[in-house]
């Protein structure tokens, strides 16, 4: 058996990312995984991975827990909450936080797991559900040397290009704030050029086909904009939900001011996926922001490889 096989890991988060996460680490590791939706542990033990009961009874013995949570308050909470893992972790285990929480809080975490002799690699990924099973995300990581290399075998299982970015616990949410800036502008203005192309009385799939080979193309444009154009006839599968963005977009927005950088392009897409979440989109695929910009579409949908539209109205 080799010495990876040998290596505990806690994944604690079952959801989007933190299932196929754990499922992708378990064919090198031994892995416990935890999540507080008794469905969520379900799903997971279908899959073959083992759930412990609680997040203490997981973490308990492992010698790296990656953290797959939402935000900065569920980090503190699985840390430091009422039945936080902290106290219960082994002196020299590494907690890798893969989650986008912002800078704030990350110093505190540092020196408070510091004191239990646990340290903390920061370690944001960008890439999906799908990449995350495959072991083909891009991570980025901040954090001291030492606890990297504890840590880089479980990354470099999940990731296709690992990322140094920085020394210390905060510098890979610097780097992933900076990231979430583009993709989210990247997604509000993918969206709005579909719904002009709508409006223009363009068939949005022949238009998407277009923009793909130029110089106009992005990767967020190619992975959304299928789901925009699909999303006016039926749900589609959540793979990134919209909120997601309305909290790393005000972590963008936070950043740059604390920086003294006015941001306005971000500021403006950030108020996109706001109006989207007022609107009750916020649990649905951030694909759906096209809906904020048109709640309709105004033509037929054609074929991308060149079927006719009639160009009539559609209705809903």
């Amino acid at each position: 058996m080799s010495d990876s096989e040998h290596t505990k890991v806690a994944v604690l988060g079952l959801g989007a990312m933190g299932l196929p996460m754990a499922t992708r680490l378990a064919g090198a590791f031994t892995v416990t995984g935890y999540d507080p939706m008794p469905a969520s542990r379900e799903k997971a033990s279908k899959t073959g991975l083992t759930c412990a009961p609680t997040a203490v009874d997981a973490a308990a013995d492992a010698g790296i827990v990656l953290l797959a949570v939402r935000d900065a308050a569920q980090v503190e909470d699985v840390l430091f909450g009422d039945d936080g893992i902290a106290p219960a972790l082994a002196p020299g285990a590494v907690v890798v936080m893969t989650s986008t929480v912002g800078m704030d809080a990350v110093a505190s975490w540092t020196g408070r797991l510091g004191d239990l002799d646990v340290a903390l690699v920061d370690a944001p990924l960008s890439g999906g559900p799908v990449r995350a099973g495959e072991g083909d995300l891009l991570i980025v990581v901040g954090a001291d040397p030492s606890a990297l290399d504890t840590a880089r075998p479980v990354l470099e299982r999940l990731a296709s290009t690992l990322m140094v970015v920085g020394s210390k616990a905060g510098d890979g949410q610097a780097m992933k704030t900076v990231n979430q800036l583009l993709c989210g502008v990247h997604i509000a203005a993918a969206a709005e050029a579909l719904a002009l192309a709508d409006a223009l009385g363009l068939d949005q799939l022949r238009a998407l086909a277009a923009l793909e080979t130029g110089a106009a193309s992005s990767f967020m444009l190619s992975n959304r904009g299928p789901r925009m154009v699909k999303g006016y006839d039926g749900d589609v599968d959540v793979l990134s939900r919209l909120d997601i963005f309305v909290k790393d977009l005000g972590i963008v927005g936070k950043a740059a001011r604390t920086a003294g950088l006015a941001a306005p392009v971000a500021a403006a897409a950030e108020q996109l996926f706001l109006l989207g979440q007022t609107q009750g989109l916020g649990i649905a695929d951030d694909s759906s922001v096209i809906r904020v910009v048109a709640p309709q579409r105004r033509t037929a949908a054609g074929d991308a490889d060149g079927g006719d539209t009639d160009g009539t109205e559609t209705t809903r």
